[in-house]
């Protein structure tokens, strides 16, 4: 498949208009660990129940996840890539440090 291939019909298009499908970028990886991460330290509402809340067990499993990838791919990145991916774990570590007060700022 390439970012070019027609998508699918499966009647699951918004009315109106077609399905948003984003981009097959090296950040569509980051950002599905990066988003529920931010959920799970209570930064953001869970887009499922609409409320927030706090895991911290599951936001440190998602950094060590992001963790992992960055050791995996190192030296395989693109520049821009690698400051997308260092910069999301800066924000996730701080705000976990953060929300276990492990520092206090």
């Amino acid at each position: 498949m390439t970012p070019n291939d027609p998508k699918p019909d499966d009647g699951s298009a918004a009315p109106g208009g077609p399905e948003f499908v984003p981009p097959l970028e090296f950040s569509s990886i980051v950002i599905l660990l990066y988003f529920p991460g931010l959920v799970q330290l209570g930064l953001f509402e869970d887009p499922a129940t609409g409320e927030r809340g706090e895991n911290l067990v599951l936001a440190k499993r998602n950094i060590d996840l992001l963790d992992l990838l960055k050791d995996r791919t190192k030296g395989n990145l693109e520049q821009e890539e690698q400051k997308f991916l260092d910069g999301v774990l800066d924000q996730l570590k701080l705000a976990y440090l953060k929300k276990a007060d492990l520092v206090k700022m």
